[in-house]
C-alpha cells in the first residue's frame, strides 16, 4: 500500500510530529498527538495500517491511568519511544 499523499497528508504528519515534540510533558504531547493522528485518520487524510494500529494500541495502554493517579517516568519514556516508532510509519500511512 502506498502512502496517502496531498496536503492533509502532510500537514497531519507535520503536526503529528511537531505536537510530539513540543515542549511539555512527554504523556501530555503523546495524547495531543494521538488526538490529532486519530482526526487524521477519520477524516481520510491518512490510511490505518496494521503497524500503525498496534502502536497505537501500545500507545494507548502506556498513557493509562487511574482517576487521580500520576503517569511516571517509565510511561513517559515509553510513549517517546512510541510515538518515534509511529512519526516512522506515519511515512506509510
Amino acid at each position: 500500500m502506498s502512502p496517502t499523499a496531498g496536503p492533509e497528508a502532510e500537514a497531519a504528519r507535520r503536526d503529528f510530529r511537531e505536537l510530539m515534540e513540543a515542549r511539555g510533558h512527554a504523556v501530555t504531547n503523546a495524547r495531543a498527538a494521538v488526538e490529532r493522528l486519530d482526526a487524521a485518520l477519520a477524516d481520510g487524510s491518512l490510511v490505518r495500517t496494521p503497524t500503525l494500529d498496534l502502536m497505537l494500541v501500545d500507545l494507548m495502554r502506556a498513557l493509562e491511568q487511574d482517576e487521580g493517579q500520576k503517569l511516571g517516568g517509565k510511561s513517559a519514556e515509553a510513549a517517546r519511544f512510541i510515538m518515534r516508532a509511529i512519526s516512522r510509519e506515519l511515512d506509510d500511512a
